[in-house]
Formats: C-alpha cells, structure tokens, sequence
C-alpha cells in the first residue's frame, strides 16, 4: 500500500516493495533500521511523512524579470548620464532552428531592457576566415560591448581559435580561457562569468540559500556550466565535489550535498534516492522527452526527477522555468557591466 501512495506519478517512479520502500525512506533519513519488518501503521506513517514534505519551487522566470526590470533601470539611467546604449553583437553560423531561436530570444530579450541587439547570419558553408572577420569587426567597433558566437558552430570550424577571437573585454559568454583562468584563481577576478553558471548562483543568493560551508555536489564537467559552476561554488565557501560520466559512485557523492547542480544533459537521472532530506536543486538539464499528450510529440523535463526531488528536497528548480530564463538575465547583465566598466559608469 506504501508504494502505491509514493510511486504515483510517471515514468520517474519504479515499483517498490513495502519493506524496501520504508528502507529507502530510513536511508534517505540517514536511519539504519535493525530489522525490515515493520507494522502496517508504522508503513503508513512513514509513507505520510514522505508525502507531506514537499519542496519549495525556485521561479527562475520570477527572479529573471525581476533582474530584467533592475536592468533596464541601470540601461536607462547610463544612456540619461551618457548618452552610451549598452550593445550586444550575436554571431550565428548555420540555419539550425534551435540556435536561431535562442538568438531570436536573445534579440528580444534585448529589445525588452533597451540594449541594443546586432546580429549577423551567416551560412553553413562560411569559412571560419569569414566568422574571424564578424569578430574582428565587432572587436574594432566601440559601439558593441558585448560579443557572442552561437554554439555549437558547424563541425568544419575550429570552435575554440573562433571563441578565442572574441576580445576578452567583450566576452559576455565568459568561455574566454584568460576569463576562467582569474575564475579559477583565489585574488583574482574575471571580467565576465559564464551565463549559466552565473545563474545558477544567483538564484541561490535570491532564495537565501546560504553556500559557506556546505557540501555541493555538480553533476557534469563541461566547460561551460558544470566546471565554472563548481569554481563559483568554491568561491562561495562550498567544499565541492565534481560527479561525472567516470565517477563510480555517482548516487553515494550526491546524497552527502546540501547542494545539487545538475548538468549533465540526462533526463531524470537524479533520483529520489540520490538526495540528501532538504537538499537544494538548482537542474540545468533540458531534455525532451517523448509525451504522446503533447501537441509537440515531446515534453521538456531536467535532469532530475521532478517528482521524486520535490518529495526529499528543500527546493528545486522547474524545467522549464528555472535555470533558463536566468542563463538569458545574466547575458543581459554581462552586457551591461562591459558599457558601464568602458565608460567607468558607476
């Protein structure tokens, strides 16, 4: 009867035994029964304390508009002062639908807070020669501040001599290695931080969470989130440890986090089991998942699942509506701290 209160919701759940689901709960508890056997009041006991709890949802859509309004605020207190309008140059190979709708809401994003938005379209087949140029151009010209290439870039370019490129003055992606060098380094600070990363930390400083001191747990390596994520975790006063694709014990290192941020592109892999009661979730993930009551054919779920985390955790980010929204806020915010350290606008 247990199982069937606790395992109610989709795919994320898998069928379970009374005895071991009442283990699982003890464990999760950090209780160790003595004995597997246990009275039906005390299952239902169990199962009711598990369903009670339930996790404070973190609105990344909320605290974006919110960091959009403040935006827009400084964008038009600086071109009141100085006449200067914040520019943000996007660069964008190919005809992929996902990157043109991303850049399509970058463009609007930054129509929405009054930064000026340019863009260049550029085919498939350019030549990496032809991209360096772009960069160059917006490098030389004082009206943009911030400069972003669309990845992925079609396979016959060298990604990283492209990003390289792009002057580290005006790197609001924050993937320049000079920008994650002085990220990585105690005294040091770069010009920009990565987006995603960036708000990722952000909203856990709009919730209150409070990082000095606790364990953190980041699920995935990358470049681009997992590695600049746990940096910031450190930087924070976390003591952090890295999950990734070799990691042999991956369920047993997050359970101990008082943190989770997940990125690592697998939908649901992080289980109810894999966390620590009160646990905060920040999930980068955005995967589709096939869902035959979607007019898409497909619905979007984290790399966590949802339903299990929101019944043992603290809080945890939607998918969608949690980290997205953020990701495009910071881009904003770089944007602007790169005209306000130009024109040395406090």
């Amino acid at each position: 009867m247990a199982s069937s209160l606790f395992f109610t919701h989709s795919h994320c759940y898998s069928s379970s035994s009374t005895s071991s689901f009442v283990f699982r709960i003890h464990r999760q508890l950090g209780v160790t029964p003595t004995s597997l056997r246990f009275s039906s009041s005390y299952v239902a006991s169990v199962a009711a304390m598990a369903m009670d709890s339930s996790a404070k949802v973190i609105d990344g859509k909320a605290v974006a508009k919110q960091i959009r309004d403040e935006i827009t605020a400084e964008v038009s207190r600086m071109r009141e002062a100085t006449g200067v309008i914040p520019g943000l140059a996007v660069i964008l190979v190919g005809d992929r639908k996902d990157s043109a709708t991303y850049v399509r809401n970058k463009k609007k994003a930054c129509e929405s807070v009054g930064i000026n938005s340019l863009e260049a379209n550029l085919p498939e087949d350019s030549t990496e020669e032809e991209v360096l140029n772009y960069i160059s151009g917006y490098n030389d010209d004082p009206s943009v501040h911030g400069i972003l290439v669309q990845l992925p870039l079609p396979s016959h370019m060298n990604e990283q001599s492209i990003l390289n490129a792009v002057r580290i003055e005006k790197d609001v992606d924050g993937f320049h290695p000079l920008n994650i060098g002085r990220l990585a380094m105690r005294g040091r600070d770069p010009l920009f931080v990565p987006c995603t990363p960036k708000g990722c930390i952000e909203l856990l400083h709009r919730y209150n969470v409070s990082v000095k001191g606790k364990r953190a747990v980041v699920i995935g390596r990358s470049n681009i989130v997992g590695m600049p994520a746990a940096l910031l975790l450190q930087r924070e006063d976390a003591t952090v440890s890295i999950v990734h694709s070799r990691t042999s014990n991956p369920e047993e290192i997050t359970r101990q986090a008082d943190i989770i941020i997940s990125a690592v592109g697998k939908p649901n892999m992080v289980r109810g089991s894999w966390i620590k009661p009160g646990a905060v979730i920040i999930d980068v993930g955005i995967n589709p998942v096939e869902d035959p009551n979607s007019s898409r054919g497909y619905k979007l779920v984290g790399d966590v699942c949802y339903e299990e985390a929101i019944k043992v955790a603290s809080a945890v980010t939607p998918v969608p509506g949690g980290v997205g929204p953020m990701t495009i806020a910071m881009l904003l915010q770089n944007t602007l701290i790169s005209a306000k350290r130009v024109h040395n606008f406090e």
